[in-house]
């Protein structure tokens, strides 16, 4: 039998959490299905062998489940055979009735992309971002961004997992100067985007809708996501068609999804009131569970130093997660086991002059949210001459590239460099010890200079 395991209070795989993944080993490169406790893997092939999951099985084998390169099948079987698996493995841990040949170290640990993507769809559904985005627009927000959530089909082929590398794309652009003079080369204003993504797990044939109050049979969990940008090849393509090259290069993901099942807890109102009221299909019945507290956290490391650039929160969508799948499905295209969404920039108004009776450093234990949507509230109406500290990228942030930002030690910065890291956290909870919490792990990706 196992050792008692114990999770460290900055460990993001608590027992609330039991996320999904897929890995290898330098022992063992067979690549096949993991969960994560603590500093530990669980091997789900052995723990399946040991007979833990037997009482679940009707005609599904977990054995033969949990030994695929991925976890399609896994998430396409019913929700309720799903939590009851991840109930079992709690109880096991907590029972301390896991066997040893189950565990492995996570510093042993490669992870794998955990699923097959069979689409990627990525959603365009922060008011902030796309206040602060309006240039690119003929500053205006149009009409129709209020009625329904704004997506585009992007590329799932460049959907990588964390911490893969991630190469400057080429590609044709506007060079700046007085003239616009289209230009074929290496991209000059590399950027990241602070996103979630979530995969979908029951699918929706094609020719057929999912009505919204169905959609979380639908949805196996969340992952952070980097959608990564490249601004200047996005701006010399978004008219008349929209980005390509400019945001088809690479997406990063982290590689433990978090199950909406292990979200629930954290469910809470969004922090915007929706005006129009939405048309019925994305109507949720009950506002106060409409969307997930779920913290969020950009940090560049440059030249060995790390620079915390922004914090925020997936409950700041206009749009949500839930009325975001439910549009999808909702022209009858068909959805996939493993079909990739992403949130969308997620971008809020918390300023720092506003902050100054507040700490909002995010550390392993985060402040009360509701305090922080609050506060937001109150500094959108209050303080905009202050410095913004909820921007989920650098477009935003450096005001389309016509400002520089001063980092903490005074260095200038507008876009990413060669060699440039950038690091996404999240985080569910409080972490006072008194209710549950739990984290994503990382999405990191460093840049490689253009081919």
């Amino acid at each position: 039998m196992a050792p008692k395991i114990t999770v460290s209070p900055d460990s993001p795989f608590t027992v609330d959490n039991i996320p999904f993944g897929v890995i290898k080993t330098t022992e063992d490169p067979t690549a096949r299905c993991a969960t994560a406790i603590g500093d530990f893997a669980i091997d789900l092939v052995k723990y399946a062998q040991a007979g833990r999951l037997d009482a679940l099985q009707g005609n599904e084998s977990f054995v033969e489940i949990f030994a695929q390169n991925n976890l399609n099948t896994f998430a396409g079987l019913p929700r309720s055979l799903r939590i009851e698996a991840r109930q079992q493995i709690q109880r096991d841990i907590l029972q301390e009735l896991l066997d040893d040949s189950c565990l492995i170290p996570l510093s042993q640990v490669t992870n794998l992309l955990p699923m097959k993507v069979e689409g990627y769809s990525d959603f365009y559904c922060s008011l902030e971002h796309c206040r602060n985005c309006s240039p690119m627009s003929a500053n205006t927000i149009p009409k129709n961004w209020f009625y329904a959530p704004s997506v585009y089909n992007a590329r799932a082929s460049s959907v990588v997992v964390s911490p893969q590398p991630i190469r400057r794309p080429s590609g044709v652009f506007y060079r700046i100067g007085p003239e616009k003079v289209p230009t074929y080369g290496p991209s000059e204003m590399l950027d990241y985007e602070l996103e979630m993504g979530y995969f979908v797990s029951k699918p929706v044939p094609y020719g057929r809708t999912m009505k919204i109050e169905d959609v979380k049979e639908h949805i196996f969990g969340f992952v952070l996501l980097n959608d990564w940008s490249s601004r200047d090849l996005q701006l010399f393509e978004m008219t008349p068609l929209g980005p390509f090259h400019g945001k088809g290069f690479g997406t990063s993901i982290s590689p433990w999804i978090v199950t909406l099942d292990a979200l629930e807890p954290f469910s809470c109102a969004p922090n915007t009131t929706q005006d129009p009221v939405p048309f019925e299909h994305l109507r949720w019945s009950d506002t106060e569970t409409g969307a997930l507290d779920i913290k969020l956290k950009i940090d560049l490391i440059r030249e060995d130093k790390k620079y915390g650039m922004a914090t925020s929160n997936l409950r700041y969508l206009y749009w949500t997660p839930y009325q975001q799948l439910a549009h999808h499905a909702s022209a009858m295209c068909g959805l996939k086991t493993g079909d990739l969404c992403g949130t969308g920039t997620i971008s809020g108004a918390v300023c720092l002059l506003s902050m100054s009776s507040y700490c909002f450093a995010f550390k392993n234990h985060p402040p009360p949210m509701h305090k922080c949507a609050d506060l937001s509230s109150i500094m959108q109406k209050t303080d905009r001459a202050g410095k913004k500290l909820e921007l989920g990228c650098l477009y935003e942030a450096t005001e389309a590239g016509t400002k520089s930002l001063t980092l903490s030690d005074g260095k200038p910065l507008q876009y990413l460099n060669d060699g440039d890291e950038i690091i996404l956290e999240a985080w569910c909870g409080d972490g006072d010890g008194k209710g549950k919490r739990l984290g994503f792990g990382s999405c990191r990706g460093k840049i490689l200079p253009a081919a």
